[in-house]
């Protein structure tokens, strides 16, 4: 029973996270959507700014929070209404308070239980003890590995609340870099009237951010492809 009480906060931030995917609420934030509503939103945020940013903040923190697939459309929205320094800025504070309450939720649930864990699990935790801060931020900033996955992974492993927080942030902000630029390459298009179309991804604003995405995704080859030339390279001992 208390194995069960002890899922109960990571139960309910994941059926939150299934409400507001089933609401669509998610389907304002697409491109197509804020470009059709851009002037009426603007006007908006420039009238209630404190409020447009606490209401984005607390959907940001949500959506990371419940490991929803939209945070992506979110910090692309965000760079498409705020602008790029300011969505940077707001997107940080909703995505780190989003892992934490994602990270707590699960350091409950897995903490719970008398029962040793199985010894495959001992294992690969007793590995991630031996380099827990190398572990932890090339699983934060490499950008194949799913953000919400990646934060209950690290619960599992034990990850210290205080390396959790700072990896979250540096990996959270390298990708941030990049994705609000793309959203607000798109809103520049669009505020000099140019509507969403195939040839729109040519265009340097949002082009070059998606190579730099890309480059980020080779990452865990180029590591791969070193520590295989490390290897060849070091003498057998017979």
């Amino acid at each position: 029973m208390n194995r069960l009480r002890a899922f109960v906060p990571l139960l309910l931030l994941i059926a939150i996270g299934v409400a507001v995917g089933a609401s669509g609420m998610l389907q304002h934030l697409a491109p197509h959507h804020i470009m059709l509503e851009q002037a009426h939103w603007s006007r908006q945020i420039a009238a209630h700014p404190a409020l447009a940013y606490t209401i984005y903040i607390v959907l940001l923190t949500l959506s990371v929070a419940t490991a929803m697939p939209g945070p992506l459309f979110i910090i692309i929205a965000g760079g498409m209404l705020f602008g790029m320094g300011r969505a940077i800025g707001l997107s940080l504070v909703g995505e780190v308070l989003g892992s934490l309450l994602l990270f707590y939720a699960a350091r409950h649930a897995f903490g719970a239980g008398k029962r040793p864990p199985p010894k495959f699990a001992e294992r690969v935790r007793q590995g991630y003890q031996v380099n827990p801060v190398s572990y932890t931020l090339f699983l934060r900033l490499v950008p194949l590995f799913p953000f919400g996955g990646i934060t209950v992974a690290l619960a599992w492993l034990r990850c210290p609340v205080w390396l959790f927080t700072l990896a979250t942030t540096l990996g959270g902000l390298i990708m941030l870099v990049f994705e609000t630029a793309i959203g607000a390459g798109v809103g520049h298009s669009i505020a000099q009237g140019k509507g969403l179309s195939p040839d729109m991804i040519l265009e340097p604003r949002i082009l070059l951010p998606l190579v730099g995405l890309g480059l980020l995704a080779l990452i865990p080859v180029a590591l791969q492809r070193l520590r295989l030339v490390s290897q060849a390279g070091t003498p057998r001992s017979d």
